[in-house]
């Protein structure tokens, strides 16, 4: 029997029923479900074409082009030659893909350089002729709202600053309640400010002087401050190699302010360069923007005082996607619409995750909403991944959700979730490598994330009809017992496997195992 639908609020819960109709096949969805866009930076030109659940997107097909279209522009006022044909090579072979894998029209945006260029209106008119694309050139407060959206996509209920950095532009916007607040741009590109004269010191004045600027048009701004861009993707990067940061996940990676004034001051005094963007995996063309990006971001910090720092690999091409959803869309928790869509790609059996997530609930009575929705995550995704080798399962299960393009995720709890799906088929951790990453949560979290997986792994023994229940768990925990109430249609699939199950996470969670009913009654 079909649920009815449900509403969600900004921040993406479910009040009462936890699964409502997930939206991925409704048609205002499916509209969604192969989308390109192109995004025609100062630095890059690249195409993104975005598939699979509409809320949280896959990415099908991601490619950049370094064309550098803004670079020189302090002299000649105009796009770059070597970089404007590049650009043009790039959009050409863009329009003939898009076509070959059925985008529908391509969403093109122009940035600062082709905005700010004598020759934009030419370049904008070639690529027309040439490619046939309609390139869409908007101004900076256009710019600081569709790369604000893009943070959105990936965090419904997100608050604070957005700061987008480019070649030739830089923009804040606010973010609260999940709408885009006041916005402003600058010309604090790396690009832009590389062609300044008078050197690092006339570079940080006029750095200063703009952000100063800035604060005076969108005030105090001393919440989180989300950084967007490749630029800063690198510095983090390069914060990453100098923790010994044991997850190689950009998005939602966290950064206190001292950490920042840290490794600017690491990148600074680093002998080697080219050693130390080898060692963060960062490419030579990005590494030459760093110095002045590194200057921007020191002097963000110093003025905005922020509670802390996230990088967001969603931006103004997200943005660009998040436009064409419909507000019930946008409502929804970006996690559990991917889950669902996945769950129902993937798994065996399409639905007993929710079976699944009912089923074990009981042990985890006053779990917070937060912890509630990696619950009902994991059990959506607990069976995603049975094509791989058993002997690899676990791992995989493991990588799938620390390094997966999951939305709506901080770094802890990727790993919680990626432990909950490895101890759904192994009791131990075992790997040097996934015991190094798990350290990123404290032992509590590791201790409930064992208790989850151990509880998946002993419900998945009991597939029955859909909508047939196997029984009940009861957990009384200052009477250290587990009880299972098993539904006599379930007995025969209570076996000595099952039994082992259910033993190993009883004695997880510290107390003694009771069956009630069935064969075992």
């Amino acid at each position: 029997m079909s649920e009815p639908e449900t509403d969600r609020g900004s921040s993406g819960s479910t009040a009462g029923n936890p699964f409502g109709r997930a939206l991925f096949n409704k048609p205002s969805a499916r509209a969604l479900r192969r989308v390109g866009v192109v995004d025609v930076g100062s630095n890059s030109v690249r195409l993104v074409v975005f598939d699979g659940a509409a809320r949280s997107p896959a990415y099908f097909f991601n490619e950049k082009i370094m064309c550098g279209l803004g670079a020189g522009m302090a002299e000649t006022g105009r796009l770059n030659p070597e970089g404007r044909a590049r650009a043009l090579s790039a959009l050409h072979r863009f329009a003939h893909l898009a076509e070959a894998m059925d985008t529908g029209p391509l969403t093109c945006v122009a940035t600062a350089a082709v905005r700010d260029a004598q020759d934009g209106p030419d370049f904008q008119a070639e690529v027309k002729a040439l490619t046939g694309l309609d390139l869409w050139v908007i101004d900076g407060r256009e710019e600081a709202r569709l790369s604000a959206q893009g943070v959105l996509l990936g965090w419904p209920g997100a608050y604070g600053l957005v700061c987008d950095i480019g070649g030739s532009s830089m923009e804040l916007a606010e973010i609260n309640g999940g709408t885009v607040g006041r916005r402003v741009s600058s010309q604090l590109g790396p690009l832009k400010l590389r062609d300044i004269k008078g050197g690092r010191k006339a570079r940080r004045a006029y750095i200063r002087d703009t952000v100063d600027a800035m604060t005076a048009e969108l005030g105090e701004q001393e919440n989180r401050l989300f950084l967007v861009g490749g630029s800063w993707r690198a510095i983090a990067r390069i914060d990453m190699e100098r923790r010994g940061y044991p997850l190689n996940v950009l998005h939602e990676y966290r950064m206190r302010s001292s950490s920042v004034r840290d490794t600017l001051r690491y990148i600074h005094e680093a002998p080697d360069q080219t050693a130390l963007r080898q060692r963060a995996g960062v490419s030579s063309a990005r590494m030459a923007l760093v110095p002045q990006a590194a200057e921007v971001l020191r002097e963000l910090v110093r003025t905005f005082k922020p509670h802390d720092i996230a990088i967001s690999s969603y931006g103004i091409r997200e943005g660009m996607l998040f436009e064409q959803m419909p507000q019930q869309l946008r409502d929804r928790d970006p996690l559990i619409e991917a889950c669902r869509f996945t769950e129902a790609k993937d798994a065996r059996v399409p639905g007993f995750g929710k079976m699944l997530y009912h089923f074990i609930t009981p042990l985890f009575k006053n779990a917070r909403p937060e912890r509630v929705r990696l619950i009902k995550a994991a059990c959506l995704l607990h069976d995603v991944n049975w094509r791989a080798h058993p002997d690899y399962r676990a791992d995989i299960c493991f990588d799938t959700a620390t390094r997966a393009n999951l939305g709506g995720l901080k770094h802890s709890e990727r790993v919680f979730l990626g432990l909950a799906l490895l101890h759904r088929y192994s009791n131990s951790r075992g790997e040097t490598r996934i015991e190094k990453v798990s350290q990123l949560i404290d032992s509590p979290m590791r201790r409930d994330a064992e208790i989850l997986g151990k509880a998946m792994r002993f419900g998945a023994m009991l597939w029955l009809q859909r909508d047939a229940e196997p029984g009940k768990l009861h957990f009384y925990p200052k009477k250290k017992i587990l009880e299972f109430r098993l539904a006599p249609e379930a007995s025969a699939l209570f076996g000595e496997v099952a039994q082992a199950r259910f033993a190993s996470l009883a004695a997880s969670l510290n107390a003694q195992p009771i069956v009630k009913g069935g064969a075992a009654g």
